[in-house]
């Protein structure tokens, strides 16, 4: 049995308890929050044997897990994640993991150090079934002539912003923005299907504070473009295409993928869909909890190095976007050992 310690006490760290709980492998061990009252409250709606705690230090010399699930701002992932690699708990980071790749060079470093550690990515769409299928179906193209990927929902927190408050999800000090909380699902989808980009460029609608609101995003290959377009200030009910030369994938979400069809230039079209678990957070977590019952093992470890690569190619491109816009974080001037 894995026991799991969690940062953050929101409604995403509640999807992921109930997918860990769902396979039966894991327990939720120990809890931190801000303050006890809501560590307890949390905890109470799963279990009433975990541990709560208001001092992160407390929590990962005393927390009885193995594994933490980071779900806090942005911008605290990776002094939270270093802290976790150092006290010899593996490390489950909501996306993105790093602020830009000053912050994921210095994972790399610890992760070498600390060879019995594992560290993964939450980007949860990358390793559901429809992701890796349409993976596999555009590698089978003759020709690949481009994409346009759309993902735009209004947040909940911008009526907060509008009122003006400044919400972590929309702060610079907090790594926030459109780009961060929704583009990332989109570029792990660029990268994942069609490599790293030669060349990318970023066109943000930027806020009285200077953070994205939405925008569009351009990356260039060799023989084509994929544009992606994303927001938090607005809602698209757009779909996403990959182009061949006559055949197009069309996706009816290009981050939540539950309606895939392939259409074949003839007046033919083929529904490409795979079964979509009701939690989307249960693919990734059979796959971290796969590895990890298997933590000596070649291939685990193998595994893990795959899936991070792609996170620090991600990563990667998300700061190049961002620098392109003359976009910046408090994080990006932060000084690191």
């Amino acid at each position: 049995m894995l026991k799991l310690g969690i940062i953050g006490t929101n409604w995403i760290t509640e999807q992921f308890i109930e997918a860990v709980l769902e396979t039966k492998e894991w327990q939720l061990a120990s809890v931190y929050s801000r303050t006890l009252t809501k560590a307890e409250d949390f905890a109470q709606k799963f279990t009433n044997d975990a541990e709560c705690y208001t001092d992160l230090e407390s929590f990962f010399k005393k927390g009885k897990f193995e594994v933490v699930y980071i779900a806090s701002p942005n911008s605290l992932h990776f002094e939270q994640a270093r802290a976790a690699i150092l006290a010899g708990k593996h490390v489950i980071v909501e996306k993105p993991a790093c602020s830009n790749p000053k912050e994921m060079r210095e994972i790399i470093k610890l992760l070498r150090k600390n060879r019995g550690v594992y560290y993964f990515e939450a980007a949860r769409h990358f390793h559901e079934r429809n992701f890796k299928m349409l993976k596999q179906q555009i590698k089978e193209m003759d020709v690949i002539q481009g994409a346009e990927l759309t993902y735009m929902k209004y947040s909940s927190r911008y009526d907060s912003f509008l009122a003006g408050n400044e919400p972590n999800v929309f702060s610079p000090r907090f790594s926030g923005g459109a780009l961060q909380d929704l583009g990332v699902y989109l570029v792990y989808n660029a990268v994942s299907w069609f490599g790293v980009p030669q060349e990318v460029v970023y066109y943000p609608t930027k806020l009285h504070n200077g953070i994205d609101g939405k925008g569009t995003a351009i990356l260039k290959y060799p023989n084509y473009q994929v544009n992606l377009n994303f927001g938090k200030t607005a809602n698209s009910y757009l779909a996403s295409e990959v182009y061949g030369l006559k055949e197009t994938i069309v996706m009816d979400n290009a981050a939540e993928l539950k309606k895939i069809t392939l259409f074949d230039g003839q007046g033919s079209q083929r529904d490409l869909t795979q079964e979509v678990d009701k939690n989307p957070m249960l693919s990734e977590v059979q796959d971290f909890t796969s590895v990890l019952n298997d933590p000596t093992s070649l291939d685990s470890w193998q595994q893990m190095d795959d899936w991070l690569a792609v996170a620090v190619q991600v990563n990667r491109v998300m700061y190049d976007l961002r620098t392109s816009a003359h976009l910046y974080f408090d994080a990006d001037s932060k000084y690191i050992q």
